[in-house]
């Protein structure tokens, strides 16, 4: 587990461009627990660590 001073916190906004996606899909993922949050009164602050590794979990090929 690294140190909390080795942990990189990212806003909602950078998360969304990061994804390329709207802030609003970046707070849908939070809520339904698949991307881990922290929140710092009334923002969301996402481990940078947690952003990379959902963006290299697999998709489901749907049809």
């Amino acid at each position: 587990m690294p140190e909390l001073g080795d942990v990189r916190f990212l806003t909602v906004a950078e998360v969304a461009e990061i994804m390329r996606v709207s802030k609003m899909t970046v707070y849908r993922l939070v809520h339904a627990g698949e991307l881990p949050a922290v929140r710092f009164g009334r923002s969301y602050r996402v481990p940078e660590s947690a952003v990379t590794a959902a963006l290299h979990r697999p998709v489901a090929d749907i049809g």
